[in-house]
């Protein structure tokens, strides 16, 4: 079966080039590679490395911009790649591998190492999402050691779509009127919503040790500034509000809590970008949340979501 890979570029990733030529040597011809380029200025590439490149003419954000690579897709299998994450050999066969011998697992991620790091001793960028105590979604095992190749594959609450492999068959069971990933959320947080959906929907998620991916870092969204702390902070409390339906509300004061932290040390630092930020993702959040928080059981029991903490 044909994977297609789903990569988006404002144009701003030096990494674009090596995330590409690292795809097209680990998929060979099982790999379809689709480029979203949704900057501002149509980003030249060598020959060969895309087999279709969209031009919405836009920024569209990460999740309408997946959504468009994916509508295009032939996959079956269905990966997104930031352009500033490069694949190591044997990242789509061992991810593949995982899926074909868990069914009921919709994504798996490998290892997300921090491209910084020297190869001896790898450090962690990511090994999946989770949600910690004060109802943050955050990347498990970010600044540890990696774990040995060795280690076997491991259930987690849900894959980071920085660099994944998806059963199109589940992403289409859990999308909303059409939509993959939920495009009113634009960045951040919408790979968090989409694992919260296919979790409750019986899918389960999967870390696999044996591929690696190194990440540069979010190129992106450390120019954004201010719009990026908005959209993180914003995002998080509507992504909450759908996974714990009646009960977010009384789980508001430790948000709360949280972000009056992040606030008075950015306040303390003279961080005003951060601390702007934070203020403008409470207004999004005031304005988005009643599209998004619900009165029903959580989505997701809450016992199941603090056994991967």
């Amino acid at each position: 079966m044909v994977t297609t890979a789903v990569v988006l570029t404002l144009g701003h990733s030096p990494l674009l080039v090596p995330c590409l030529e690292a795809l097209r040597r680990d998929g060979g011809t099982d790999l379809e590679i689709i480029v979203v380029d949704h900057g501002e200025n149509p980003t030249p590439l060598p020959a060969g490395l895309a087999d279709r490149v969209l031009r919405p003419g836009k920024n569209l954000g990460f999740a309408a911009g997946n959504n468009l690579g994916i509508a295009a897709a032939a996959g079956d299998w269905i990966a997104t790649v930031n352009d500033d994450a490069v694949v190591e050999p044997g990242w789509h066969s061992s991810l593949i591998a995982a899926l074909e011998a868990y069914p009921g697992a919709a994504a798996a991620q490998g290892v997300n190492v921090q491209l910084a790091a020297p190869a001896i001793s790898d450090i962690a960028d990511g090994l999946g999402l989770v949600w910690n105590g004060w109802w943050q979604a955050v990347q498990l095992g970010h600044g540890e050691p990696a774990p040995d190749l060795t280690v076997s594959v491991q259930e987690i609450f849900g894959a980071s779509a920085t660099a994944a492999v998806y059963r199109r068959d589940a992403l289409r069971q859990v999308a909303a009127d059409g939509e993959v990933f939920d495009s009113r959320l634009l960045t951040w947080y919408e790979d968090v919503d989409l694992a919260v959906r296919l979790r409750a929907a019986g899918w389960r998620a999967l870390l696999v040790p044996a591929a690696r991916v190194r990440h540069a870092g979010s190129v992106t969204g450390r120019a954004m500034s201010r719009e990026r702390w908005r959209l993180l902070y914003g995002n998080r409390w509507l992504v909450a509000a759908r996974l714990l339906g009646r009960a977010f509300w009384p789980r508001v004061p430790l948000l709360a809590a949280r972000d009056l932290v992040d606030l008075m040390r950015a306040v303390l630092k003279g961080d005003l970008e951060i601390a702007a930020g934070i203020l403008g993702g409470w207004g999004r959040a005031l304005r988005l949340l009643p599209g998004f928080a619900r009165l029903g059981a959580p989505a997701v029991p809450l016992g199941e979501i603090r056994r991967f903490r």
